[in-house]
């Protein structure tokens, strides 16, 4: 399992912080002061002009991976699969993993309180388990029937760690390599299947099913955050799954409890809450878990099997586009510069140094992980260079972080 989510404790903490604040309020103690205003202008950026759309972006992704899963079974049993398909679907994979990874740094809100984070992104995969499962000719056939996703039902039939992206990834890549076609006409050859005769319809009928289910609690975190400006069909579907969407035991959506920071019914009292629930609960929070889990459990060899994406062998990319959300969240957009509403330019009119500093140690991380990018993968040599380097800069980002949440908490 992967994971240690600072949630409700990251915005207590936030709510803690203001209490230290200096108050720059208006005298009359009614109005808002210029730094809150450009809080709440920055609070509306970041909603709309990053969590917003990631989010739209991993629903239709992952809409239409599971569409091509399930035309690939059909083809499969036709005789009509080509490669050319199964490219496809990778590339698909890829562009929904990349929307997934880069809306890391705002893993706190639905992505916890529903515990859809786990159930979508837990490693390592168990391959034990999962050939004994898809070695069941009654598990198969209610695989089968899933078409129109949902897996609730099957979940204990093949158990939840082998759901999500990875289940996914390990049927449609190998060795850092799109899955062949060749391969998918035999019998799986990993060890952990040797002489259960698992073949590829079995293993796309699996994979059809997981990205049914994948595309729903993806589509549950778009409406939980979006509510009724989600798609009116994803709606509809999350209410078919009786997906809860709303914040706490109210009717607000993720999106509207935190542009509505401050009234009645928010769960975040000031903006200065938010700002600290976007820098610490998202930013350095991601930071943390990249650092000390996702690079540090295997280079540090306390588990070194706990690597994510070792079927694709895309560890790196994964980690790149974490830092790059907490980019996106610092700067306001999907961008490389930041968005005049934005925590990075709040920071740039009211502490130059410290917005400096903060861009520094950003772009060495985001330097650093392409290096390790571009370098062996981190699958195959966990103990590389690049891998402390990586480790290293991260650390220094998140420190930062801390610091500018901090200043802005008091000042």
């Amino acid at each position: 399992m992967k994971k240690i989510i600072y949630s409700a404790a990251a915005l207590i903490m936030g709510l803690a912080f203001t209490a230290c604040s200096s108050d720059d309020d208006n005298n009359d103690g009614n109005q808002p002061s210029e730094k809150e205003q450009a809080m709440q202008a920055i609070t509306n950026q970041y909603v709309e002009g990053v969590v917003f759309p990631i989010y739209k972006s991993l629903a239709a992704q992952t809409s239409t991976l599971f569409d091509q899963l399930v035309d690939a079974k059909a083809k499969y049993r036709a005789g009509s699969l080509t490669q050319g398909d199964i490219d496809k679907i990778c590339n698909t994979f890829i562009a929904a993993r990349s929307a997934w990874e880069s809306s890391e740094s705002f893993l706190y809100g639905a992505a916890t309180d529903f515990g859809i984070d786990p159930h979508i992104d837990t490693w390592p995969l168990d391959r034990t388990a999962l050939a004994k499962a898809l070695s069941s000719s009654e598990i198969i056939d209610d695989l089968d029937d899933l078409d129109d996703g949902g897996i609730d039902n099957a979940r204990a039939l093949v158990g939840e760690q082998q759901l999500g992206f990875h289940g996914i990834e390990f049927i449609i890549f190998r060795n850092g390599k799109n899955r062949t076609l060749a391969a998918l006409k035999g019998v799986e050859d990993d060890e952990a299947f040797a002489g259960r005769n698992i073949t590829g319809e079995h293993e796309l009928i699996f994979a059809a099913a997981v990205a049914g289910d994948l595309r729903d609690k993806c589509f549950q975190l778009e409406v939980s955050w979006l509510g009724d400006k989600a798609p009116q069909a994803h709606q509809e579907r999350v209410e078919e799954c009786e997906f809860p969407t709303t914040v706490g035991s109210g009717d607000s959506s993720y999106g509207d409890n935190m542009l509505n920071a401050t009234r009645a019914g928010s769960t975040l009292a000031t903006w200065r809450s938010v700002m600290s629930t976007i820098l610490v609960a998202g930013c350095s929070n991601i930071c943390a878990e990249v650092a000390g889990q996702k690079i540090g459990q295997a280079y540090l060899g306390t588990d070194p099997d706990y690597i994510e994406s070792p079927y694709s062998q895309r560890s790196y990319y994964d980690f790149f586009d974490n830092i790059s959300s907490i980019q996106y969240s610092l700067y306001g957009h999907q961008g490389t510069s930041s968005n005049a509403s934005s925590i990075m330019a709040y920071l740039q009119k009211y502490n130059a140094t410290m917005a400096a500093s903060l861009k520094s140690k950003l772009d060495a991380a985001l330097a650093a992980l392409n290096t390790a990018k571009a370098g062996t993968p981190f699958v195959v040599d966990s103990h590389s260079s690049n891998a402390k380097a990586a480790m290293d800069a991260i650390n220094a980002l998140d420190e930062t972080l801390n610091e500018a949440a901090s200043w802005i908490a008091a000042n």
